[in-house]
């Protein structure tokens, strides 16, 4: 069965999660959030990122050290005359952001995600 990813996510989700678009800087709800908690993609729900691995940046989105293993799958991008990590949700292939080695904690790491390709589920 496949999915009408345009019936069941808003413009701006559709546009980010399968267009590969980008929200714009500073404007995401998840980008000052800190809360304890799951953050899942937002087009299937799929667990990608514990809150304890969020942390500030002023890069504009929010960002994580590290994924839920196997929850993402990472694909070159050249686009935009660039070298980039892709970062796409393992189970429906959502664009979520994407992924560099510039991190300021131990694993280098940061997943610098849309977060309008996220929902946040609060821990219980």
């Amino acid at each position: 069965m496949t999915t009408d990813w345009k019936k069941t996510l808003t413009p701006e989700q559709y546009h980010i999660l399968r267009e590969k678009g980008t929200e714009a800087p500073f404007t995401g709800k998840y980008n000052d959030f800190f809360e304890d908690g799951i953050y899942r993609c937002a087009g299937c729900g799929q667990p990608l990122f514990q809150s304890k691995h969020k942390f500030k940046t002023h890069c504009g989105w929010p960002s994580f050290d590290e994924a839920i293993p196997g929850s993402i799958i990472y694909v070159e991008d050249n686009s935009l005359f660039m070298k980039r990590i892709e970062g796409v949700c393992s189970n429906c292939k959502g664009h979520l952001g994407h992924v560099f080695n510039d991190g300021p904690t131990k694993t280098h790491q940061r997943y610098c995600i849309n977060s309008l390709a996220l929902d946040f589920e609060k821990e219980k």
